[in-house]
C-alpha cells in the first residue's frame, strides 16, 4: 500500500481512469505535485458539435475527481478538496494517512466492477428502497434525482426521438460520433464495437443510435420495468457541472452495490430544446445535467467488457 502522499495521489489518479465520460471520451489530466493532485479538463477530448460549453466535458471530469476521492478513503488518506469556479477544477491535498477502513476499500472494489450496459433490463422493478438509497448518492454527491412518472416517460420518449432525429440530420454531429465510437479503439478512449448493441433494444425510451452496429447480444427484454430519472442540481455552471459528475459517480456506486444497473442518456442534455423541456418537467426548479436509465440488468449473462482506458501516462502528469 502508498503511504507516501505523491504515490497516493498518483494511485488515485491511475483509479480515476475507470470512471464513466461521456463517449468515453475521458477529457481529464491530472497533476501531481507532492501532497498536491489537480484536476484539468482536456478540451481536445471535448464533444466540439455534442457538448460545445463543455458541459458534460466537466461533468465527465467530476466522475473522475469522485473516483480520485474515494480511491484515497480506501488507502487510508484524509483529504481537503477545493473546487475553484475556473482551472483548475480541483485541487486535492493530501493530509493525513492512517489505517484504511474495509468499508471505504470495498466502495473502491465496486468502481472497479461498475461499467455502462446497454443490454435491456429485465421485467424486475428496481425496488423502491434501492431508488431512495440512489437519490440519497446524489445528494451526498452535491445534486438530486427526481424519478419520472409514467406519463413524464413517454414525454421524455418523444424528447429522445427528436433529440436523434436532429443528429441524424446533423453532418457535423453525425461526423463527431463516428470519431469516437465504433472498431476495437486500440487508442484508449470511444466505445468500441464490444460495448454496442448489434441492434438496438425494443424499448419505449429508445437508447442512443450511434449510427453502427456493435457486436453486444441486446437482449430479448423491454424497458416496462426500467426507471427513468433526471439529474438535476440549482445551478448551471462549472462548479455545478462537476458537482453533478462527482453525483453520478456516488449514485452510480450505490446502484452498482445493489445489482441496479445504470445508462446515462445525454442526448436531451446536448439540445437547448430539449433540455428546455427536462428543466420544464423539473418545474422549472433546477437544471437537468443527465437523463439515467435506471433497471435489473439479466444476472445470467455477462455484461460487456470494459471500455478501453486511456495510459496513465495520457492522463497523468507527475512533478518533482
Amino acid at each position: 500500500m502508498t503511504t507516501t502522499a505523491t504515490g497516493a495521489l498518483a494511485a488515485a489518479a491511475d483509479a480515476a481512469r475507470l470512471a464513466p465520460s461521456v463517449h468515453n471520451t475521458q477529457p481529464w489530466r491530472w497533476v501531481v505535485d507532492g501532497d498536491r493532485l489537480e484536476l484539468f479538463a482536456v478540451p481536445a477530448r471535448q464533444l466540439q458539435e455534442q457538448d460545445p460549453q463543455g458541459r458534460l466535458m466537466v461533468l465527465s471530469c467530476g466522475a473522475a475527481l469522485h473516483h480520485a476521492l474515494v480511491a484515497l478513503a480506501a488507502a487510508g488518506w484524509k483529504i481537503e478538496v477545493d473546487r475553484p469556479a475556473g482551472e483548475p477544477l480541483a485541487i486535492v491535498r493530501a493530509v493525513s494517512h492512517s489505517a484504511p477502513d474495509p468499508h471505504d476499500m470495498h466502495r473502491l472494489q465496486l468502481l472497479q466492477v461498475r461499467r455502462t450496459d446497454r443490454r435491456a433490463v429485465t421485467d424486475e422493478r428496481v425496488a423502491p428502497e434501492a431508488l431512495d438509497a440512489l437519490a440519497a448518492g446524489a445528494r451526498r454527491g452535491g445534486a438530486r434525482l427526481h424519478v419520472l412518472n409514467r406519463d413524464q416517460v413517454l414525454q421524455l420518449a418523444v424528447m429522445i426521438e427528436h433529440a436523434g432525429e436532429a443528429e441524424r440530420h446533423d453532418e457535423r454531429m453525425r461526423d463527431e460520433t463516428k470519431a469516437w465510437v465504433g472498431g476495437d479503439r486500440a487508442a484508449g478512449s470511444g466505445i468500441p464495437d464490444s460495448a454496442l448493441p448489434a441492434q438496438n433494444p425494443r424499448t419505449t425510451v429508445a437508447e442512443r443510435d450511434f449510427g453502427v452496429p456493435g457486436t453486444l447480444p441486446a437482449g430479448d427484454g423491454h424497458d416496462n420495468a426500467a426507471h427513468y430519472a433526471i439529474l438535476y442540481g440549482e445551478g448551471d455552471e462549472r462548479p455545478d457541472w462537476l458537482a453533478a459528475g462527482e453525483a453520478l459517480g456516488e449514485l452510480w456506486l450505490t446502484a452498482t452495490g445493489r445489482g441496479t444497473a445504470v445508462l446515462p442518456l445525454s442526448s436531451p442534455i446536448e439540445l437547448d430544446f430539449t433540455r428546455v423541456a427536462l428543466r420544464r418537467m423539473l418545474g422549472d426548479v433546477g437544471w437537468p445535467y443527465l437523463v439515467l436509465r435506471l433497471g435489473v440488468a439479466d444476472p445470467e449473462h455477462a455484461g460487456p467488457p470494459h471500455t478501453p482506458r486511456l495510459t496513465a501516462a495520457d492522463v497523468i502528469e507527475v512533478r518533482g
